[in-house]
């Protein structure tokens, strides 16, 4: 998240915005990563109990995923522009759960929005606070098509290490004594 820990509310949702996906690019997309035949083969789909192709769940995701980062850079730009100092956004330690309810079809379009729904101190990182998230994507229709649950990392803005944490830092950056204490 591009605002600071303190600033991020639990349960605010921020809307990413839409996607139409077209039987072109579902099939180049299947044939790049999912080459399962009812992502690529229109003729045998028609046939399968989907009744034509659909786009490969990991297809949704990477949109939504791409939604998400161009978002997090909006609002980033925005804070500079009102004059603010954005936050820092670290990695995501994992995903929690991914659901795929329903297929997506050429000519959907889905709507992709992020809630945070809480956030807590990171126990092993000082410095820094976990982020979770639930990603929702529905298609027009307002059929849910894929959830998850997302975990990020975003920077405490006012941490002020102590000086054993201090001492720790700086004892972790020497050769010797860094590589025992990664033991």
């Amino acid at each position: 998240m591009t605002r600071w820990f303190e600033d991020i509310t639990e349960n605010e949702t921020f809307p990413l915005g839409d996607y139409t996906f077209t039987e072109a690019e579902i099939i180049r997309f299947g044939k790049l990563y999912d080459p399962q035949y009812f992502h690529i083969d229109p003729d045998k789909a028609k046939f399968s109990h989907f009744g034509g192709p659909i786009a490969s769940g990991w297809h949704t995701v990477c949109v939504g995923h791409r939604k998400m980062v161009d978002a997090l850079f909006a609002e980033e730009e925005r804070l500079r522009v009102i004059g603010q100092e954005p936050g820092v956004s670290g990695p995501s330690p994992g995903v929690n759960s991914m659901v795929f309810k329903a297929p997506v079809r050429p000519s959907d379009t889905v709507t992709y929005e992020m809630i945070v729904t809480s956030k807590r101190r990171s126990n092993s990182i000082p410095g820094w606070g976990l982020l979770f998230y639930r990603l929702n994507a529905t298609n027009q229709h307002g059929d849910m098509v894929y959830s998850a649950e997302i975990v990020g990392f975003s920077k405490l803005r006012d941490y002020k290490p102590t000086p054993l944490q201090k001492l720790t830092i700086w004892a972790a950056q020497l050769p010797v004594i860094g590589k025992l204490l990664r033991r």
